[in-house]
């Protein structure tokens, strides 16, 4: 499903330039779950980015479900993550004047998709809030946010699904409850889930861990 080769970033400051990701290099089959872990400023956002095709590397490439994305156009890039690709990020990201409902019809609407409203219920179900569909964003809990925001990434039913940090705003309990979900969905749609977290209690959760320090790759083991 994704395949990294030397994967550097390099930013430039100035006269000097800062390493900020250097020679990754990894494979991950289709249906797999893959936590990305190591401290802040160890790269593990950076490599996100590059591996949904959000940014470019500086040298490097990113085959994702066989498609080259470090030689695609920025247009290219984004048609294949609407295609193909699910975000959950740290924030939620759901739209305030949107009802949770609404929020997962989002990505089904755009692509003008026929039961939109009832694929939505589905999925709002399926992450324990079938009930809550009609209650907008603040009404709801930090962790229902968050299941809001994972049902509406698997939408689209994306053929892989990144995370970044998406426990870091809720307390423990919520967090391992909000994995729960990750690793539930993950098995039962066989999506491949990517999730950069600083927290090992979340990577404990994966099945197997990647770990950065300082822009590079230390670890790479199976839990």
């Amino acid at each position: 499903m994704l395949v990294a080769t030397n994967l550097t970033k390099e930013y430039q400051s100035g006269s000097s330039s800062l390493t900020a990701l250097r020679d990754v290099s990894f494979t991950v089959p289709q249906g797999d779950l893959v936590a990305i872990s190591g401290p802040s400023g160890s790269g593990k956002t950076t490599l996100l980015g590059l591996l949904a095709g959000l940014d470019t590397p500086t040298r490097g490439t990113v085959v994702l479900d066989g498609d080259d994305i470090t030689a695609m156009s920025e247009d290219g890039r984004a048609k294949l993550r609407g295609a193909k690709v699910g975000f959950v990020f740290q924030s939620f990201q759901l739209i305030p004047a949107l009802t949770a409902l609404e929020n997962v019809q989002v990505p089904l609407e755009l692509r003008g998709e026929r039961g939109a409203s009832t694929r939505a219920r589905e999925l709002l179900a399926r992450v324990g809030l079938g009930k809550r569909g009609s209650h907008f964003p603040a009404q709801l809990s930090g962790g229902e946010q968050q299941r809001v925001a994972i049902a509406r990434a698997f939408a689209n039913s994306p053929r892989i699904l990144f995370a970044d940090e998406p426990t870091g705003n809720l307390d423990g309990a919520t967090g391992a409850m909000i994995m729960d979900t990750v690793v539930e969905l993950n098995r039962e749609s066989g999506t491949t889930v990517i999730v950069v977290t600083h927290e090992q209690t979340v990577a404990s959760r994966a099945r197997r861990l990647i770990r950065l320090s300082d822009g590079a790759m230390v670890e790479d083991r199976t839990i």
